[in-house]
């Protein structure tokens, strides 16, 4: 397993920040994710600006998935690496 994908799975279950192709971020709690970055939250939330310039947050879904050809970027939370 590769040292992004075991840093990932330190990530399942803990809330998470992904940047997609369209520009939009979501923010959830990461429940599953394969290796092609496909990922599963709960809880998740669009975070956008809106043509007045103001960030915006809207709930998207109890659980969604993201299909992992839209992720640029997942930002997680600070985790120890062993």
């Amino acid at each position: 397993m590769s040292s992004a994908m075991r840093y990932l799975s330190k990530s399942v279950n803990t809330n998470i920040l992904v940047s997609l192709k369209n520009g939009i971020f979501v923010r959830g709690i990461l429940r599953a994710y394969d290796n092609h970055l496909n990922l599963i939250l709960d809880n998740a939330e669009e975070i956008y600006t809106s043509p007045d310039g103001e960030t915006k947050q809207s709930r998207i879904g109890k659980r969604v998935l993201i299909r992992g050809d839209n992720v640029i970027a997942i930002s997680t939370p600070k985790i120890e690496m062993e």
